[in-house]
C-alpha cells in the first residue's frame, strides 16, 4: 500500500480527482491567506480623515494678522535648550524670547518620527494618515484640511520633499523648492537654510516694486512657512553631536532672527505671531523613526501678537494628574539642569496642538481632522470672562469629566425618586417641572465643584487688600441693584441718583486731569440736566413748541459732536473715540442729510399737530412724509464712518425723527438729555482707560495695558469692570422710567402716534408706541456695546454680570409679590416681577438688534493714543 497526496490514498480514476482537489486548496489557501493579509489594511491602515465636516468659525477676533511658521527639521529639544561646555548659550537669539518675549516647551512626536508624519501633526492637527504607509509617507493619500487651506495665502519655501505636500494643490500660495541635488550629505546642509531664508527676503525686496505683490503680503490670514532641513542632513551624516550639527543650531538661531527682523521692519504693526518648532529629533547614531526621547522631544518657541509672555515657574503653575503625552511622557517632566531654564514656566504640547494654536492666533477654523487641544497657556487671549488664570482648569478637567458622569447618575436618580414621590401624591405636572429645574441647577452647580475649588483657591492666595475691594465692590453692586428696585415705586429717586453721581464724577475727573478739558464740567452738567426729567409728571402733557424746540437741540448736539470728531483727535481724553483723519465728503453729506431729516420731522410735527387741532384729518402727504421720514433716517447710520464718535453721532441723528414725530412733549427732550449723559459716560470710561494706561499702578491696570499692547481684541474682565454693567443697569432703568412708568402702559398717551395714523387700529397703534419706548433702550445699549469696545471688555461677559444683577432684583420681586391689598397695588407688585423676569430676554434681544450699528465700530488704540498725545 502507498499513499498518494495529502488527502491519503485513492485507486484508479480517483487519484486525478484527487489531484484537482490538491490544487484548489492551494490555490483556495493561497487566496484566504492573501484576503487575511489585506484585511490589516482595512484594520489599521484606514485614513482617520473623515470629509463633509463642516469648519468651525472662532467667535473672536485674530490677535495676529500673519503668522510665520519654522520648522528645523531633525531638532532635538536637548541640543537646542541646553548649554555648550563653556555655558554659552548655543541659540542666543530664541534663548532671549524664551527670556523676555514668548513661551516656550517641549512638543512631544508620536512614532512614526518621520518628516511627512511630523509635518502633517503641525500643519494639520493630526498624526500621520496610516494609509500612507503605502505610498513611503511621500504624496497624499488622500486630501487633508491644513492650516495652509485656510489661510488667505501661504508663502512657503524649503524642501522637495516637504513643501509641495502641502502647497502643491493649493491656488492661494506661494512656494518655491531648492533641487534635490542640493541634499548632498557629504557638505554641511545649514546653506540649505540660509537658501530658505534669501529666498523670503527676496521675496520681500520684490514687493517694494510690485504693487500686487505688496497688496498680497498686506492682507490678514497671511502665512510664511519656512522648512530648515540643515540639521536634518547634519544630523544623518555626521551625528546630533558633532559640531556641524551643533553649529547648524546657531545657523537655525539665525534664520529666526533674520526673519524676524525682516517681518518687523516690513509690517511695522506688531500683529505677527512666530511659531518655532521641529518636526522630529534625532537619535545619536544619526536617524530617526522610533518612539525614543531623542525622536520624539522637539523644541518649541512661540511669540508675538496673540502669545503671553513668560513668566516664572511655581509650586501652583502645574499640577501632576498622571495626564501622559502621545510619547507617552508624563507631564510635568523636570527641566534638566543642563537647559539651564529651571526658573521659566515651561509648557509642554502634543505635536498636533500646534495647529489649532496657530489656527487661533490667526483667527481661523481649525482644521477639520485636527486631534489636538488649543494650549491654553501659550495664547493670550480670553475662549473664559473672568481674569481667573486659563491653567486653573487645564489638566483637572480629564479627573473632573470621570467625577460628573456619577454626579449626574445620583441627580438623575433623585430626582427621578422626588417626582415618583410628587406622582403618588397626585401633584400638578408643574410641580415636577419645579423639581426638574431645581434639581437640573443643582446638579450643574455640583458638577462644577473643581471650579469652586480653583475659585476659592485663587481668591486664598490673594492680598487682603484684593479680598476688601471685592467686598467692597460686592457691597456697592447690592447697594445700587436695591436702589433700583426701589426706583420702581419711587421715580424722584433717578433725581437724587443723577445729581450725586455728576457731582461724584466730576469732582473724581477734577483731580485727575486738567479742568481746561471741560470734561469734569460737561458730565456735572449733563447729569445735572438728566436729573430733572424725572422730578416731571408721568402724564405727559401736550406742548407742540417743545417738541420743535427738541429738534433744533438734537441739531446743535450732533453739530458739536461731528466738530468734535473732526478737530477735538488732537487732544489727549479725545484721542481714542474721535476720527480727526476723516476727509471723506460722502460721509459730510450723509450727516448733512440726517440733519436736515432731523429738521424736516421738526416741520412735520408742527403740521401734523396743526391740522389736528383745528379738527382736520391727517393729510396723506403727510402720513406719507412721516413714515418715509421715520424709516429712511434709521437706515442712514449703516452707512456712517465706523469710528466710534461718528457712528453714536450718526444712530443719535438717525433715531430723532421716528422719536420726535412719537412726542408730544418734554420727552423729546429727554431724548437729547439722555444722548448727552451717554456721551458723558463714554468720556468717563475713555478717561479712565487713559489714566490708567499712563499710571500702570495696579495689576488690573497692567494686564489692561498688555492687553492692549499686544493687539487683542477682548480681554477678561476685572473688578473694576463691574461699574460698566452697573451704570447700564442705571441708565437702562432711567430710559424705563425717565417719561412715564412703564409698568402701566395706560401713563403714556396714545395722542403720540397720530402723526402716522389717526384711524383706530390697536395692533399697529401699540407696535408704534413701543418702538417709541424702545429707542431710548437702543441708544443705552448702542454705547453700551461702544464701550465694551472701548475698555475691550467681552460683551458677553458684561451681559452675564447684568443677568446675574437682573435675577438679583428678580429674586427681591419674588418676594415683594403681594396677594392682598388694592387690586392695583397686587397688579403692580406682579407687573414688577413680570418687567424684571422678562428682562432678560428683552435686553437679548436688542443687543441682537443694535449689533447691526455697532457690530463694525472702531475705537482708536488707546495705548497708540496716549503715547502720541504725550
Amino acid at each position: 500500500m502507498h499513499s498518494d497526496g495529502i488527502l491519503g490514498n485513492r485507486e484508479g480514476s480517483g487519484r486525478k480527482w484527487l489531484r484537482r482537489r490538491e490544487r484548489w486548496l492551494v490555490v483556495l489557501g493561497v487566496i484566504l491567506h492573501a484576503v487575511y493579509m489585506l484585511s490589516i489594511f482595512d484594520i489599521y491602515f484606514k485614513t482617520p480623515i473623515v470629509h463633509g465636516v463642516d469648519p468651525v468659525t472662532p467667535r473672536f477676533a485674530a490677535p495676529a494678522k500673519r503668522l510665520v511658521l519654522l520648522v528645523a527639521d531633525g531638532l532635538r529639544a536637548d541640543k537646542f535648550f541646553e548649554l555648550d561646555a563653556k555655558g554659552n548659550q548655543r541659540a542666543p537669539f530664541l534663548r532671549s524670547i524664551i527670556e523676555t518675549q514668548g513661551r516656550w516647551g517641549v512638543s512631544h512626536a508620536r512614532p512614526p518620527t518621520e518628516s511627512r508624519p511630523g509635518h502633517v501633526a503641525i500643519i494639520a492637527g493630526f498624526y500621520e494618515d496610516p494609509s500612507a504607509v503605502t505610498k513611503g509617507w511621500k504624496a497624499n493619500p488622500v486630501e487633508f484640511d491644513s492650516v495652509f487651506n485656510r489661510s488667505r495665502h501661504t508663502i512657503s519655501f524649503g524642501s522637495p520633499d516637504i513643501v509641495p505636500i502641502f502647497c502643491g494643490a493649493l491656488q492661494h500660495t506661494t512656494w518655491d523648492t531648492y533641487p534635490h541635488e542640493f541634499e548632498d550629505f557629504a557638505t554641511d546642509a545649514s546653506f540649505l537654510d540660509m537658501w530658505s531664508l534669501d529666498k523670503f527676503q527676496s521675496l520681500l525686496n520684490r514687493s517694494r516694486e510690485d504693487p500686487k505683490l505688496k497688496e498680497l503680503l498686506q492682507q490678514d490670514n497671511l502665512v510664511v512657512f519656512l522648512h530648515l532641513l540643515g540639521c536634518d542632513s547634519n544630523g544623518h551624516a555626521h551625528r546630533p553631536f558633532s559640531s556641524i550639527y551643533l553649529n547648524n543650531v546657531k545657523v537655525v538661531d539665525h534664520v529666526a532672527e533674520s526673519v524676524y527682523n525682516l517681518v518687523q521692519d516690513y509690517f511695522k504693526d506688531n500683529r505677527t505671531s512666530y511659531i518655532f518648532t521641529a518636526d522630529h529629533g534625532m537619535s545619536d547614531k544619526g536617524s530617526h523613526g522610533d518612539g525614543h526621547p531623542s525622536n520624539t522631544d522637539t523644541p518649541l518657541v512661540a511669540w508675538g501678537a496673540g502669545v503671553k509672555y513668560p513668566r516664572p515657574i511655581s509650586s501652583s503653575n502645574h499640577s501632576d494628574c498622571g495626564f501622559r503625552f502621545v510619547d507617552d511622557h508624563v507631564h510635568d517632566t523636570p527641566t534638566p539642569v543642563e537647559w539651564g531654564l529651571n526658573e521659566i514656566e515651561r509648557v509642554d504640547v502634543n505635536q498636533a496642538d500646534i495647529a489649532p494654536l496657530m489656527s487661533t492666533l490667526l483667527g481661523l477654523p481649525c482644521p477639520v481632522n485636527s486631534v489636538g487641544s488649543l494650549p491654553l497657556d501659550y495664547i493670550n487671549m480670553t475662549k473664559s470672562y473672568t481674569s481667573l488664570p486659563g491653567n486653573a482648569f487645564g489638566m483637572e478637567q480629564a479627573v473632573q469629566k470621570n467625577n460628573r458622569g456619577k454626579i449626574y447618575l445620583y441627580g438623575s436618580m433623585v430626582t427621578g425618586m422626588l417626582c415618583l414621590l410628587l406622582l403618588l401624591e397626585q401633584s400638578p405636572p408643574l410641580y415636577h417641572a419645579y423639581i426638574i429645574m431645581t434639581s437640573f441647577l443643582w446638579v450643574r452647580i455640583i458638577s462644577e465643584y473643581q471650579f469652586i475649588k480653583t475659585l476659592w483657591k485663587h481668591l486664598s492666595r490673594r492680598r487682603m487688600n484684593y479680598i476688601i475691594k471685592l467686598l467692597a465692590i460686592t457691597a456697592i453692586s447690592v447697594f445700587i441693584l436695591e436702589f433700583l428696585v426701589n426706583s420702581f415705586t419711587e421715580r424722584k429717586l433717578y433725581t437724587w441718583c443723577f445729581l450725586i453721581a455728576g457731582a461724584t464724577a466730576s469732582f473724581y475727573l477734577f483731580k485727575s486731569i486738567p479742568w481746561r478739558s471741560g470734561i469734569p464740567i460737561y458730565v456735572c452738567l449733563a447729569c445735572w440736566f438728566l436729573s430733572l426729567f424725572t422730578l416731571m409728571p408721568a402724564e405727559i402733557p401736550d406742548n407742540n413748541q417743545l417738541v420743535v424746540s427738541s429738534g433744533v437741540i438734537i441739531i446743535i448736539i450732533g453739530i458739536v459732536a461731528r466738530w468734535l470728531d473732526l478737530h477735538a483727535g488732537g487732544r489727549k481724553y479725545w484721542l481714542s473715540i474721535c476720527n480727526c483723519k476723516l476727509k471723506s465728503s460722502k460721509f459730510s453729506s450723509l450727516f448733512y442729510l440726517q440733519a436736515l431729516l432731523v429738521a424736516l420731522s421738526s416741520v412735520m410735527v408742527y403740521l401734523s399737530t396743526v391740522h389736528r387741532t383745528e379738527k382736520r384729518e391727517l393729510l396723506a402727504s403727510h402720513q406719507l412724509i412721516n413714515w418715509s421720514v421715520a424709516g429712511f433716517s434709521m437706515v442712514l447710520p449703516l452707512f456712517s464712518e465706523n469710528s466710534l464718535l461718528s457712528r453714536l453721532t450718526s444712530i443719535f441723528l438717525g433715531f430723532a425723527p421716528p422719536f420726535l414725530l412719537l412726542s408730544i412733549g418734554y420727552e423729546a427732550i429727554f431724548y437729547a438729555a439722555l444722548a448727552l449723559v451717554l456721551m458723558a459716560w463714554i468720556l468717563f470710561e475713555n478717561t479712565i482707560l487713559n489714566l490708567n494706561i499712563v499710571n500702570k499702578s495696579s495689576d488690573s491696570t497692567k494686564s489692561v495695558t498688555n492687553h492692549l499692547i499686544h493687539g487683542s481684541d477682548n480681554r477678561s474682565l476685572q473688578l473694576s469692570d463691574v461699574r460698566i454693567p452697573l451704570v447700564f443697569m442705571v441708565l437702562f432703568n432711567v430710559a424705563f422710567f425717565g417719561t412715564g412708568n412703564f409698568a402701566s402702559i395706560a401713563s403714556f398717551e396714545i395722542s403720540s402716534v397720530y402723526r402716522f395714523i389717526t384711524i383706530f387700529s390697536p395692533f399697529l397703534m401699540a407696535a408704534l408706541l413701543i418702538f417709541k419706548l424702545f429707542i431710548p433702550f437702543l441708544l443705552v445699549i448702542c454705547v453700551f456695546s461702544a464701550i465694551t469696545k472701548l475698555n475691550q471688555v467681552p460683551r458677553l461677559g458684561c451681559y452675564f454680570l447684568v443677568i446675574l444683577f437682573s435675577d438679583m432684583m428678580t429674586i427681591h420681586f419674588f418676594f415683594l409679590v403681594r396677594n392682598t391689598g388694592s387690586w392695583m397695588e397686587i397688579g403692580n407688585s406682579i407687573s414688577h416681577f413680570g418687567i424684571m423676569s422678562a428682562q432678560v430676554v428683552f435686553v437679548l434681544l436688542l443687543f441682537a438688534l443694535t449689533n447691526t450699528y455697532t457690530k463694525d465700530i472702531h475705537c482708536n488704540s488707546a495705548v497708540s493714543s496716549t503715547r502720541k498725545a504725550n
